[in-house]
């Protein structure tokens, strides 16, 4: 598994009566690879995993896993309260033929650092599929510790963290401590330049869903050692990146993908679309990015 790259969280399509638009989906993920993208992530908070039923989860997975055929890795997302749920869909992805897993802590219960490692190593060690760290502390609450990770070090599968601490130096702290042991990939947009300097090897994007080609195009300027002009893009993809960290990530990038032509804003219920005022001041901030977007 070669974790470097961007990666993209992709949304999940759906028709206006809710059920799922695989056509669509299709168009997106033809985007994405036309792009340059180095791998697909399914069931995020950006796909809408926890709105999904069982079935659709798997699907949606193995409908990629086939329409990929091998390109790129396709990697499902574990986002579960109970360690026998996600050891169901660890094994289950594994028969429906994905590439690797993204795996955050438990779910819904603050669980101390003991039960957090265990959690962990019980799935890597139920499974072959290399493994992703999701540490996120800032929306699930949980930090998985440099010393966490120590423990789980000895799991030979867990190759990667998506670094979503919101503290680029953290990308250091993990090097020093670890080496290349650890592939780091950052999971949160307005971070990610900052973090591929000190670093990092990937980006787990979301504005990607809507424009991929900027994003792989700021990743390659970067391994080129071209950081002024990834500087330039950046900047101007900064207020459209910013959409990326607020509780409506979903209803905004999906407006943006509407806006590109390749998705729509049809989000499953509790979500709404967006009216109004912010739905104003959202389109304002996509509609101005495309009027200035960067001919790369």
């Amino acid at each position: 598994m070669n974790w470097k790259g961007v990666f993209p969280a992709v949304t999940t399509k759906f028709h206006a009566d809710g059920s799922l638009d695989m056509d669509l989906f299709f168009k997106n993920l033809d985007f994405q690879l036309e792009s340059g993208v180095h791998g697909i992530i399914l069931g995020g908070t950006l796909g809408e995993s926890s709105v999904l039923s069982h079935e659709e989860k798997i699907t949606l997975t193995g409908e990629t896993v086939k329409y990929i055929n091998g390109r790129v890795p396709v990697i499902l997302n574990i986002a579960e309260g109970a360690t026998k749920d996600a050891l169901f869909w660890a094994k289950k992805a594994e028969e429906l033929g994905a590439s690797g897993l993204m795996i955050l802590p438990p779910m819904r219960y603050a669980a101390d650092a003991r039960e957090v490692v265990t959690y962990f190593k019980t799935v890597a060690n139920s499974t072959k599929l290399p493994m992703m760290i999701y540490n996120n502390p800032v929306d699930y609450k949980t930090l998985v510790t440099i010393d966490m990770f120590a423990e789980l070090a000895e799991c030979e599968n867990i190759q990667a963290i998506k670094e979503s601490t919101r503290d680029i130096s953290n990308v250091t702290r993990m090097i020093n401590r670890f080496g290349d042991r650890f592939q780091l990939l950052c999971g949160v947009d307005t971070l990610a330049l900052e973090e591929l300097l000190m670093g990092a090897v990937g980006w787990v994007a979301g504005l990607v869903c809507a424009f991929p080609k900027e994003t792989v195009t700021i990743f390659n300027l970067v391994q080129e050692g071209k950081i002024e002009e990834a500087r330039e893009i950046y900047r101007w993809f900064l207020p459209l990146l910013e959409l990326d960290i607020h509780p409506k990530l979903v209803q905004y990038i999906k407006l943006a993908e509407q806006h590109c032509g390749v998705g729509s804003e049809h989000v499953r219920a509790p979500r709404l679309t967006l009216i109004g005022e912010e739905r104003a001041r959202i389109e304002k901030i996509i509609t101005d990015g495309l009027a200035k977007r960067p001919k790369l």
